[in-house]
């Protein structure tokens, strides 16, 4: 793996010592909001989860190596790319053999997790099944990289702009567990509830842990999806939402928005509708499941 990827020495020293470390994605710096906005909020993370005593590792594609772990100067110049790539499974590879650069999603990120041997993922919120998925066929990689991949990725569940739904109704075939922590009830990115029961129950991140050894131990494969709620204070509730999310989807189905950019399009034009009040808790929730990460890793 030296051909193609680049550990950095903080992630290497603290793998090498059995220390704590989390994964974070990369789409968030380079499709999720503009300079200099990003790289202070990705800083922000990193600190949160250097405060709980554990190791951020950034992954991203940067000029054909795939990084585990950036410096300051890595993520800075990261987070001024123009044309980066929005980075699956589908074309990580790409861009490796390539020599691009590019952002990683959750599938992407995963796979540098788990070649890079990090068992813990804190991100936003997953992919999974559009609205509207039995015409377009439009289902995240996301949803098949959580059944294959041996990571916990802690997320405030699927992008409410989603068929959550759907979305749990796949993971459930695919056998991919669902924890809600510390809540019956599915979280739905900027709203702490939505109408759909969390399949599963922890409430602490030594019970997370402990069932992800127990899923290791008894050699069945694949991921785990912890779903943590946004925090109560920076809750914009599911009602409210609801009318900007249809706008949004609207504007996108007049103006042709297809394929990977369907996502970046929504989340934009929300922000653009609640007077930047979504972004605010997109940064709150990403913050609030990157403590629950470090955790869950010093427990592993």
């Amino acid at each position: 793996m030296i051909d193609f990827m680049d550990i950095h020495p903080d992630v290497a020293d603290a793998l090498a010592a059995a220390k704590p470390v989390v994964a974070l994605e990369s789409t968030i710096i380079t499709h999720g909001m503009p300079w200099p906005d990003n790289d202070r909020m990705a800083g922000a993370v990193e600190d949160i989860i250097r405060a709980e005593d554990a190791i951020p590792a950034t992954i991203a594609v940067i000029d054909g190596r795939l990084k585990v772990g950036l410096s300051q100067d890595e993520r800075q110049d990261l987070a001024q790319v123009k044309s980066a790539m929005k980075l699956s499974r589908a074309d990580l590879a790409y861009s490796v053999s390539e020599g691009r650069t590019g952002g990683t999603t959750v599938a992407a990120t995963m796979i540098g997790a788990q070649l890079a041997g990090i068992k813990v993922f804190a991100t936003g919120g997953i992919g999974g099944v559009h609205k509207g998925a039995e015409k377009s066929f439009d289902i995240s990689a996301d949803l098949d990289e959580l059944a294959r991949t041996p990571v916990i990725v802690v997320s405030a569940g699927a992008k409410a702009i989603l068929d959550i739904e759907k979305t749990l109704e796949v993971l459930e075939t695919r056998g991919v567990p669902v924890v809600g922590y510390a809540t019956d009830t599915m979280p739905a990115f900027w709203s702490r509830s939505s109408p759909f029961p969390a399949p599963l129950r922890l409430d602490t991140a030594d019970a997370i842990a402990r069932f992800f050894r127990t899923r290791s131990g008894m050699g069945i494969l694949g991921g785990m999806l912890v779903a943590n709620p946004v925090p109560q204070e920076a809750e914009i509730e599911a009602a409210e939402m609801a009318g900007y999310i249809a706008t949004a989807q609207a504007d996108a189905e007049r103006q042709g928005v297809s394929g990977k950019a369907v996502t970046p399009f929504l989340l934009s034009r929300i922000v653009e509708l609640t007077d930047g009040r979504s972004l605010a808790t997109n940064i709150a929730l990403v913050k609030n499941n990157a403590r629950l990460a470090a955790r869950i890793a010093r427990a592993l």
